[in-house]
Order: C-alpha cells, then structure tokens, then sequence
C-alpha cells in the first residue's frame, strides 16, 4: 500500500483555533497525512483520540480544562502505542522533562512549526523520537543541575505568588528558618539572584506554573 492510500492520520490539540489552522493548512498540503480530528482540550483530546486512533497526536502542553501532559497520561494509560507530539510557546525543560518521561514522542515549539512540523510527523510516524533543536539544547543546558525537590517547587509556587518567607511558612506548616533555608536552596539551584529572578526562571523553564 502506498502513501496516497494510507496517509498518516493527525489529531490536532491546541485551544487556538489559530494554531489548529495553520497545522490543517501545511498538513493540507502534503499527500501522505491528513487531519483527522481537532480538540481545543485535553478532555476533548481524549475523546477525539478515542473516535479517531490518530496514528500522531499533536498535542499543546498548556490548555484550559485538562493540560496536554494530563492528556498526554490519560491517552497513553488507554493505548500505550500512541504516538504523541507536544506543542509548546518556550523550551521549559522542566516541561520537556515530564513530558518525555511520561512518554511523548517528540517535542515541537509553536515558534518552529512550520519549518520542522512535517519532518517531525514523519519522522515519528517511523518510530523515532523528534526533539526540536531549542528543546534539545535547554535539556543539555539544564542535564547536570541539581533538581528541586517536591518541597522547594511548594516554596517557589508561594514564592511567585507573592508570599513571604513568614506567609509561606504558615501556609506549610513549616518554621521560617526551615523556609528560609529552602529558599537558598532554590536560588543556588536556579542560579538566581533574589526571589523574583528565582521565580521568573521556573515559569521560563517550567518548573511552575503561575
């Protein structure tokens, strides 16, 4: 069979109608894949992946409702084969990370689409993994640091909120002295020179969300 009689099938995620349009358009263009079903969530993602058995899922990270890596699990825990694309705005690593692990396919930011999109999608529906040059480039830079512990990224979420060391410490339940060493940690770890640099960096690298 060749590629005109079987083209490979595309789900497109992403809460921009922008976004899934500019992927029909350069999809559109190609004889060997096609679009098969949109979704502007993760919960509408599940049910179109679902309906259709995409053979790529192109997914974006950050959606309201349901995220792409809350998709990106539901998906894969129903068919472990699923091959999954995630579409991103920056090269978090922290984001890249969670996302590899729990098993995407490939990585793509939104900035590179239209130059590395379809060998991206062919290159998965082969069986390789695809991480744009950006996203590759921050997991190397980032490869050797020391990660935050489950306890730092608490601190760093309050942290970006707003709160104090005295706030953040009620709300956790833990002494100032044991926040304020956590806060060290976190700035020695991100490289960071004071709190706001610390939490601009985790939302940059994906560390958290605000």
């Amino acid at each position: 069979m060749s590629d005109e009689e079987s083209p490979i099938r595309i789900l497109v995620v992403d809460d921009h109608p922008v976004v899934r349009e500019g992927v029909a358009t350069l999809v559109g263009g190609q004889s060997d894949m096609r679009v098969v079903g949109e979704a502007s969530n993760g919960r509408e993602a599940l049910q179109q992946f679902r309906a259709h058995r995409p053979d790529i899922t192109l997914m974006d990270i950050q959606m309201p409702v349901m995220g792409g890596l809350d998709a990106l699990i539901a998906i894969r825990d129903e068919a472990p084969e699923a091959r999954i694309v995630m579409l991103t705005t920056y090269a978090g690593d922290a984001q890249v990370q969670r996302a590899i692990k729990a098993g995407a396919r490939g990585y793509l930011l939104k900035s590179s689409l239209h130059e590395e999109l379809l060998q991206t999608i062919r290159a998965v529906h082969a069986g390789r993994k695809a991480i744009s040059a950006e996203a590759s480039y921050e997991l190397a830079e980032h490869a050797t640091d020391d990660a935050l512990t489950a306890a730092e990224i608490r601190v760093l979420r309050l942290i970006a909120a707003g709160n104090a060391n005295k706030e953040i410490a009620e709300q956790l339940s833990l002494s100032e002295e044991t926040v304020k060493g956590q806060v060290r940690n976190i700035l020695s770890k991100l490289g960071a020179k004071d709190r706001t640099q610390a939490a601009m960096i985790g939302v940059k690298r994906g560390i958290i969300d605000l």
